[in-house]
């Protein structure tokens, strides 16, 4: 079993748009409010190409013997003036398919990830986890992340 990271390119927006529908109905069912404050804007498979097409951006597809199942999306960004100058990668979307989890595209997605802003002179990395995904929050505290921020969120009755 070979399982690889690359750059996503415009051919690989149709099998981003499956794998972020099933991300979406996964984080939707965790956190009703996901699809309105942390989704992407729709329609997703333009926001997707965008994306993709964006040099600024970072978007990885994870692959087993060149099956797409897998992706991540992240960006990099200045800290605050204080910090002299360092910048912030933050992965927004890390996703692996239920049938392909615990054999490590995850791992090698985050790992390109951070090894590609490493070389760039990054120093400082946050990951997105939504509250009761104890998985995605054991996966990024095995890496070394640490909660430094949680939002919490309020919808009021009419």
């Amino acid at each position: 079993m070979q399982i690889e990271a690359a750059p996503a390119r415009p051919s690989d927006v149709a099998d981003l748009v499956r794998l972020y529908r099933e991300l979406e109905a996964e984080l939707v069912a965790l956190k009703h409010v996901w699809h309105i404050t942390e989704a992407l804007s729709e329609p997703a498979d333009a926001a997707i190409a965008a994306l993709v097409d964006d040099p600024s951006s970072h978007v990885l597809v994870g692959r087993i013997d060149g099956v797409p199942v897998g992706f991540l999306v992240g960006s990099t960004g200045p800290l605050l003036p204080q910090a002299g100058g360092a910048e912030l990668a933050t992965v927004t979307y890390l996703f692996t398919e239920a049938p392909a989890r615990e054999v490590g595209v995850a791992e090698v997605l985050l790992e390109t990830f951070m090894e590609s802003r490493l070389a760039a002179g990054v120093r400082h990395f946050d990951a997105h986890v939504s509250p009761g995904h104890r998985l995605a929050k054991n996966f990024f505290e095995s890496k070394g992340f640490k909660a430094r921020h949680i939002v919490m969120h309020h919808e009021a009755e009419r």
